[in-house]
């Protein structure tokens, strides 16, 4: 047998975090048999569903790097395949016509209710002899058995059983021809032979009425496993309140896919102690009895943690990838200046996002009229004029411009003046950089070219200057 699992989204909003751990762990799950994995989506709530959401879902899947090996399907174009299965169903006496009015169901929810009941259909129109005319307005029930129970074995929770006297007739499709979620995603998964089906615990109360459904179709029954909800850290449902739940806002706030991908696979599962995973690892290692039943709380820190890691051990040319639609989204015009790979392993150290990583070196890609107030202040002073003086010459004679010999250089002109390197490196930064906080000179100095680092020096010796004169 070839396992074959799927993500099944509905394009109502965006792709968030947890239909995300969804997906990774439907595509886990195939790609550790050599199975495949199918993208559907499923559109049948016409009034929601937009293409907005869509591309938004296929944006983040390709941004993970959730490949898919058939679709994505769309429910929307395959209704003539629902309704000859409701037509079928109704020929066999598995579904019928259900004529009842709003006015009269909700009567009889608010009557269950009020003697305590679980609000259910009542089968009226099961066992009705009624006479009704040929276009009037009805829907289409399933007959569900009214004897027995469905009983299935979930991956994530084990052994589930639910009486059939606790079911009522579902709507199939609905008064304006429409087919609904429950049965298309049984004819789904039977025609696109899904073999497992990883999804929300929110689903588990349809599970027993879908299996029904496979039974009536005489269609095979995949495999289950449903997951536990995503918790903010305060134990609430995670929201927009707790930060990003948006899978493109974790693109967007500087986050590696790598790293969303690692902390995601550890919010429900685990392998020993075992914190960091290779994509190949997760494939290597994933499997769904392995989930754990419990709801897992988002801890944003941590991610941040992991998002520095993988910053700092993926190659910097990978990274460099990434780092460059930050760039290009805050305006910085990466084609003056040094090479991506060579910022990326720079600045790997000091930052958890590559936003963080694109805002703080602008200054390689463009130079600056004005220095930071507060840096200026505290160390382009008349008594550093001396040793960036000196510092100046000395970089203006070495024809080997690397950060070692920049070091050499910087370490001679303290030296001669008997300073401190803190007296030299401080307002070299700044004239460099136009602020107080960067990696090393010498590797800053590194990536910019001669001309531009002397240029810079001139100009913060001339605001010394104005400085003293004033």
């Amino acid at each position: 047998m070839t396992v074959k699992t799927r993500f099944a989204p509905s394009p109502t909003g965006f792709l968030h975090v947890g239909g995300a751990r969804t997906a990774l762990y439907s595509w886990l799950y195939a790609r550790h048999h050599q199975g495949e994995f199918v993208l559907r989506i499923e559109d049948t709530d016409l009034e929601r569903s937009t293409q907005e959401a869509i591309d938004a879902i296929i944006e983040g899947m390709n941004w993970l790097g959730l490949n898919w090996d058939e679709g994505p399907y769309y429910q929307t174009q395959r209704f003539d395949r629902y309704n000859a299965l409701i037509d079928q169903l109704q020929n066999e006496d598995k579904a019928y016509k259900c004529y009842c009015s709003r006015e009269r169901l909700d009567a009889l929810r608010e009557q269950q209710m009020a003697a305590g009941e679980k609000p259910r259909y009542d089968g009226h129109c099961r066992h009705s002899g009624e006479q009704h005319a040929a276009d009037a307005p009805c829907v289409i029930r399933f007959k569900n058995p009214t004897a027995g129970s469905v009983v299935f074995v979930d991956h994530v929770r084990g052994r589930i059983e639910t009486g059939n006297d606790q079911l009522d007739d579902l709507i199939i499709r609905r008064t304006d021809g429409a087919p609904t979620y429950n049965f298309c995603v049984v004819v789904d998964d039977w025609d696109m032979e899904i073999t497992h089906v990883v999804r929300g615990e929110d689903h588990i109360n349809n599970t027993p009425r879908q299996i029904n459904i496979y039974h009536a179709l005489g269609a095979p029954v995949p495999e289950f496993a449903h997951v536990s909800m995503i918790l903010g850290d305060d134990g609430a449902k995670l929201s927009k309140r707790h930060g990003a739940v948006s899978v493109m806002q974790y693109r967007d706030d500087g986050y590696l896919p790598q790293a969303l991908l690692n902390y995601l696979v550890r919010l429900g599962w685990s392998h020993g102690d075992q914190e960091i995973f290779s994509r190949e690892e997760m494939i290597s290692l994933f499997s769904l009895d392995a989930i754990g039943k419990s709801a897992s709380a988002f801890n944003t820190d941590k991610l941040l943690w992991l998002n520095q890691h993988y910053i700092k051990t993926s190659p910097p040319t990978e990274v460099a990838e990434y780092l460059s639609w930050h760039m290009q989204d805050q305006g910085i015009d990466i084609t003056q200046g040094p090479a991506l790979a060579d910022v990326v392993t720079l600045y790997a150290e000091r930052c958890h996002t590559l936003k963080e990583m694109a805002e703080q070196s602008r200054y390689l890609f463009e130079d600056f009229s004005v220095f930071e107030e507060a840096a200026a202040k505290k160390h382009l002073r008349p008594v550093a004029a001396e040793a960036l003086g000196l510092v100046r010459s000395k970089l203006a004679e070495l024809n080997d411009w690397q950060a070692s010999g920049i070091h050499e250089q910087i370490n001679a002109a303290a030296a001669e003046l008997d300073l401190g390197m803190g007296k030299v490196g401080m307002p070299l930064r700044v004239a460099v950089t136009g602020t107080g906080q960067s990696p090393g000179i010498d590797g800053v100095i590194a990536l910019l070219s001669k001309e531009q680092t002397l240029a810079r020096i001139d100009m913060a010796l001339a605001f010394i200057s104005e400085r003293a004169n004033a």
